[in-house]
Order: structure tokens, then sequence, then C-alpha cells
């Protein structure tokens, strides 16, 4: 492997990112992992032989490898979150989990006020909830547009740092620790991280291949999604080719051979009928249901070209008995328009039944070929035919 990956879900999330770069940190020469988007609400699963398991976060699904994770700019971290995940690594095993962290030192902090703030606001919405994760990541982005430079950042120093925190939980009028006690745990948690400038990320690329993982889908991307049911980020190869700054990468999405959704929105070939092993995703107080559908061709084609295109797939849960494909709706559904939102909503699916060869089939709805197969949740069950990524 001679260049750089970057791993992109072409769905709603939930497509097996973790175990793609759980793979690629353990068969190729990959010295680190880039986080480029999104922050603690990331749910990435990766099974080892041993049958140890963890749900990557904020850390890189290469940690088990031991393979660094750096956190670039356009992450929002939350240090409480973190380390938790960070216990839980150690008790699997891994040595120093923060041994292995680096932060940009300007990622916007998550804090308790943003969580609470942000759960507020999803409860008034009732029945019309966007699915929040409740993890005041979306807060955390719309604080920072409209106050600027106020928003609390990683690398700020602790009398800045209660200053913002000052103003911003008088700002989202919302309870919780006080202030002093949030700036001593940043501030251990600053000791305990290697904070870096943004120059640090040209650095990682110079040094040899890195895999830059994304978080969520295209499907829920800020631009490209389904407003309202969207994030409050930037879920395509844009963050990562940024940091990248014209150093040559492949572009890998990610699909299922069914389609998945946590929480409300759009899931036109949903089937309440499908039963297929979730082990790793359930319902959640704040998400919602995690909800099963057909492959949809449609929702992934566009996704693909939201996306500015790939390189190549990877194709998880081929062990899944499924052979059903909606290769189109009962009405048209423009992408481009305003209110695909409930164009969407409206629409059902028409399907082409007895789907065998499923990376075929994939590959000539996308446009590109599959690279990786997955059969499984562990590295032993992909199979690769790429040359470079054997």
């Amino acid at each position: 492997m001679n260049e750089h990956l970057v791993v992109v879900d072409l769905g709603y999330g939930d497509a097996g990112k973790g175990t793609v770069v759980d793979w690629a940190c353990a068969t190729l020469p990959v010295h680190a992992v880039v986080r480029f988007n999104g922050g603690a609400q990331a749910g990435h699963n990766v099974v080892l032989d041993d049958g140890r398991h963890h749900t990557f976060a904020q850390f890189g699904a290469g940690t088990f490898r031991g393979v660094r994770t750096h956190l670039s700019r356009f992450v929002v971290v939350d240090p409480l979150a973190l380390s938790a995940e960070a216990e839980h690594l150690a008790r699997l095993g891994v040595p120093d989990p923060f041994g292995l962290l680096t932060v940009d030192r300007d990622c916007l902090l998550a804090t308790p006020y943003h969580v609470e703030a942000g759960r507020r606001r999803e409860l008034a919405r009732g029945a019309a909830r966007h699915g929040s994760c409740g993890m005041g990541v979306g807060e955390t982005m719309a604080y920072r547009l409209e106050h600027g430079e106020l928003a609390p950042r990683a690398g700020d120093a602790p009398r800045e740092l209660t200053r913002k925190l000052t103003v911003l939980r008088e700002a989202l009028g919302v309870g919780g620790p006080p202030v002093a006690d949030c700036v001593a745990v940043y501030r251990a948690f600053a000791e305990r991280v290697r904070l870096v400038d943004s120059s640090y990320t040209n650095g990682l690329v110079r040094r040899g291949p890195v895999v830059f993982e994304g978080a969520q889908g295209v499907l829920l991307d800020e631009r490209w999604g389904f407003d309202p049911y969207t994030t409050w980020s930037t879920t395509t190869f844009a963050n990562a080719l940024e940091l990248l700054d014209g150093a040559g990468a492949a572009r890998l999405g990610v699909l299922r051979t069914y389609t998945t959704r946590h929480g409300p929105g759009p899931l036109v070939t949903e089937d309440p009928a499908l039963e297929l092993p979730e082990p790793h995703n359930t319902t959640g107080p704040w998400q919602g249901a995690f909800r099963l559908g057909h492959f949809d061709a449609v929702a992934h084609r566009y996704a693909a070209e939201a996306a500015g295109g790939v390189d190549g797939l990877a194709l998880t849960h081929l062990d899944a008995d499924v052979s059903r494909m909606c290769v189109r709706y009962d009405r048209p559904v423009t992408f481009a328009e305003p209110d695909r939102t409930a164009r969407l909503l409206r629409a059902s699916p028409i399907y082409e039944d007895g789907v065998s060869d499923w990376p075929a089939a994939v590959s000539h709805v996308v446009g590109a070929p599959v690279w990786l197969e997955s059969y499984g949740p562990r590295a032993r069950d992909k199979k690769a035919s790429r040359p470079s990524l054997r």
C-alpha cells in the first residue's frame, strides 16, 4: 500500500467502517488513523479473533493494532467520554491508550452544558424528534456558528477556558457542574494527551500510509442529507481531502448488503419483517430504534455521487441472508430539490429479487469496484480483491 485510504459510509451510518479500518490496520503498513469528522456520537464496532469487542467513538478503530489516532481539527472532542473510552480499552489490554492519541488544539470541546442543552432541545420537539445521539455534538457545532471564537477548544489555557465556559453556560441557560470542576477535568485531560497544531497532519501524511476514518454516513451529511434528520457534520470525503492537502488517497465507500438507519427519518426500504442479527446496534434512549431495510440502490447511488465519487467499495454483511434490492421508487425523487425529505417519506420501493452476486450487483449500482468483501465482524472474515489492499 503506497497511498492513503479514506473510509466513508455511503449510507446512514453503521455500515461497518470500524471493522474495515481495523482490517486495514491489521493487514496494511498503516502508521496512523486520522478522524476527520463527528465526535463522541460515533460507534464503530471492532471484534478481535479472541472475542474482545470495543465500540470506538473517538479513538481510531486501529487502536487494538497499536496504530496511533489523531483527532483532527474537524472533530468535536469530549474529554469525559474519551476518558471513559480509554478506561475500557485499558481493561481490554491496550497498555496506554492516551499514549496512542494526539489532538489538534483547534478541536471544539463538547461539554456537559452542550449535552444538557441538546437533550432539552430534542425533548421539546416531542413526536417530531430528529434522532439526536444526545452527546451534545450538534449543540457544540451550533454554538460555534453563533458565538464564533467564544466556543471552547481543546488548546484553551485555563483562564481562557474558564471565561468561555462561564459565557457558554449562561448563553445556553443550563445547570450542570460548576465551571471550575469542568476546567479541572479538561486541564487534566490536556496534560494526559499530546496537543498539536494543525500542521501535524501534514507530517503524518508525509511519514507513510494513513487511514482517514469517517464517522456516520453520507445520507446524514449536513449538506447532502435529508433535513432535518441530519448530523452537524461533513460526512463526505471533503474534510479528509482538505487535510491531505493534495496528497494522493484512495476513496473507499462502505456499504452493507442491506440498508439500515438509527432513529427517525427516511428509510424507503424499511421492512419490519427483516430479522437479521444485530449484536452491537440497538434502540437507544436518544437516537431511537435501529431500523432494517433492503438494499436501497437509489439512495446509495445518490450518496456516492454526493460524496464526489468513490474509487472502490468495501461491502460488509455478505454473510447475511438477503437477496432483495430496491432499484427504483414508485415516484420520482429529485435529490437536488429542497423537498427531497418529504418526497422520500412518501416513496415506496420497487424491488429486484434474487440477488446472489452482491459484489457484482453493488459494483454495478455505484459504478465502482468492490475492493473488500466482509463476511463477518473480524479481520479474518475479510477478502481483498484489489492488489494494493492484499
